[in-house]
């Protein structure tokens, strides 16, 4: 009988990973919600609705404390929320772009006072 290698085997598990990776369904938020509102309804078990879902129960409890934590920030008057990278690198373009407007309107400005003024001198 043929012995099969160690690396043929990991590769070929890994590549099953990726397709399972790259193929795993992405839920929306509202569908987290909706999942979770169904959850604790009570009209079916955890079991049974991660089932019928397709998701595994800690993925279910993970979605519940979430909704429930935020859910408690939000009754505690916490309105902030975290900012996502492309969120922050955007504002910080669109301030440096304000920034530069306001530097040229600033330098328009003091040149058209001085040749108001004609004197050539920054008279403010």
């Amino acid at each position: 009988m043929r012995q099969t290698s160690g690396n043929g085997r990991s590769s070929s598990e890994k590549i099953v990973k990726d397709i399972k990776r790259a193929t795993r369904k992405q839920y929306s938020a509202e569908e987290k919600i909706r999942i979770v509102l169904d959850g604790l309804r009570g009209e079916d078990s955890i079991a049974e609705l991660c089932r019928k879902e397709g998701i595994s129960q800690g993925i279910y409890y993970k979605w519940s404390k979430d909704f429930m934590e935020a859910g408690k920030k939000r009754l505690a008057g916490d309105t902030a929320r975290a900012a996502t990278t492309d969120e922050v690198k955007n504002l910080r373009r669109e301030s440096r772009e304000l920034k530069e407007v306001v530097a040229e309107q600033t330098l328009e400005l003091r040149l058209l006072k001085k040749s108001v003024m004609g004197t050539g001198e920054d008279q403010e």
